[in-house]
């Protein structure tokens, strides 16, 4: 059944439904850290595998995006959004928990782990595009900032607990064994979600329609829309060279900063508070300096920080890798949540799914690249070498947002019909331009202060 009528200021943790979605993203997402640092781990350790090994695996772990995200977002328009959530959940909980299987039968390989990487990222590519087109199901379009900025405290909130638990389950148990955290935390996702009732239709799709015309009328909606465009454009380079970190960052801590398991999860606990507070702070920095100004600023102000990971080195560098990390996380989610509320907002309903598809196609698409980049950079020229191509390439992310109409909107409008809010303290000229776009221009003040509370 529908979750009963409340009023429009109500916050979105007042909708049952709502708080289940979110604490399936609890369960999942602190198993899912806790894999972040055993994962990778258990190549370097158990396996000894080396940089350009481990960059592989980050790249099967995200190769899911280039293979299936185009016709994902179509398969999934023309389906219900929530049994897929519950079936992509068990799905990586069995792909996730092999590992520990094989670990404790001593049969272990590179292999299996780049094959758990590759289903357990086509599950997730279905899961992830059906998760941001079921939210406005959930939710009205004028508490999606304040819904999406919940998600992503919940998720930054992982990010701070998760790790370091991951840390301590590796010293205590073995690499290998402290996944089960994250099989746990699928099938406890799983349930969770089984439990919603929102009412879903099933979509209605067009007799003699192909895959290929649906998928086509998603690249076209994203591409032929000038803000989307260069979000995707931006959104893209970022991922690329996050990549480059996420492919090196465990040999650079190893090997390099001689860190312990229990040392790299402290680590990646700490830096992880940037991401809770971009999220907890999301919602009033859209309402204070606007919405269309937050997605630009939130790269260009945090990303210089990002050179403090290559220059982290003796005993300070645990310390400049997470400082680093806690400012550059920070920007990323609070950019995260202003333009993911902004493309649900935008959206008619029915192409929510193959929108979100594309655009994941997009931006996730460079991951791969990105992992590969940072792999063949390390086993050259070593690991501080590709975090330097990190560091560089982040400079450059908030570029084409500087050069796009973004720069002279301060609101942005509630649906694909209407033009942008121009900034009227940016004057006019090329940036202050028309282009159409779509956001709320106006945030709920106790749907956005919800956020802080909830991820």
């Amino acid at each position: 059944m529908n979750d009963k009528p409340h009023p429009p200021r109500t916050p979105p943790s007042a909708r049952r439904d709502f708080r289940l979605l979110l604490s399936g993203a609890v369960a999942a997402q602190a198993g899912t850290q806790v894999t972040l640092v055993a994962l990778p781990l258990v190549a370097v350790l158990e396996l000894d595998a080396t940089p350009f090994q481990v960059g592989l695996l980050t790249a099967a772990e995200t190769a899911a995006f280039l293979l299936v995200g185009l016709p994902a977002g179509a398969w999934l328009d023309r389906m219900r959004k929530l049994p897929v959530l519950v079936r992509a959940d068990l799905l990586r909980c069995l792909a996730v928990g092999s590992i520990p299987v094989a670990g404790v039968l001593d049969a272990l390989t590179l292999v299996q782990l780049y094959l758990v990487a590759l289903v357990t990222g086509v599950a997730t590519v279905f899961f992830d595009v059906a998760h941001q087109s079921y939210l406005p199901v959930l939710l009205p379009r004028e508490q999606l900032i304040a819904g999406n900025g919940a998600i992503e405290t919940v998720r930054s909130s992982a990010q701070i607990a998760g790790p370091g638990l991951g840390g301590g389950l590796v010293q205590l148990l073995g690499a290998p064994l402290a996944i089960v955290a994250d099989a746990f935390g699928y099938l406890a996702s799983a349930v969770l979600l089984s439990r919603i009732r929102a009412h879903e239709p099933q979509p209605r799709t067009e007799p003699g329609r192909s895959l290929r015309e649906d998928v086509a009328e998603g690249v076209r909606f994203v591409v032929g829309h000038p803000l989307l465009r260069v979000i995707a454009t931006a959104t893209a380079a970022s991922n690329l060279f996050s990549a480059v970190l996420m492919a090196v960052q465990t040999v650079f801590w190893v090997r390099v900063l001689d860190l312990s398991p229990a040392a790299i999860g402290v680590l990646l606990s700490v830096s992880a508070v940037g991401g809770l507070a971009g999220a907890v702070c999301a919602g009033p920095l859209a309402r204070r300096i606007g919405q269309g100004r937050l997605i630009w600023l939130a790269p260009l102000v945090t990303g210089p920080f990002a050179l403090l990971w290559p220059l982290a080195d003796g005993g300070a560098g645990a310390v400049l890798f997470a400082v680093g990390g806690v400012v550059v996380l920070f920007g990323a989610v609070a950019y995260n949540v202003a333009q993911v509320s902004f493309r649900q907002s935008l959206c008619p309903p029915e192409l929510l799914g193959r929108m979100n598809a594309t655009m994941r196609f997009l931006v996730w698409g460079t991951l791969p690249l990105g992992a590969l980049i940072g792999g063949t950079v390390a086993d050259t020229a070593g690991p501080r070498a590709a975090l330097w191509v990190c560091a560089v390439g982040t400079l450059v992310v908030p570029v084409p947002l500087l050069l796009s109409p973004l720069r002279g909107m301060r609101d942005l409008p509630s649906g694909p019909w209407a033009e942008p809010v121009p900034d009227p303290e940016a004057g006019s000229g090329p940036d202050a331009g028309p282009a159409s776009a779509g956001v709320p221009e106006r945030t709920d003040p106790e749907a956005a202060e919800d956020a802080r509370t909830v991820h």
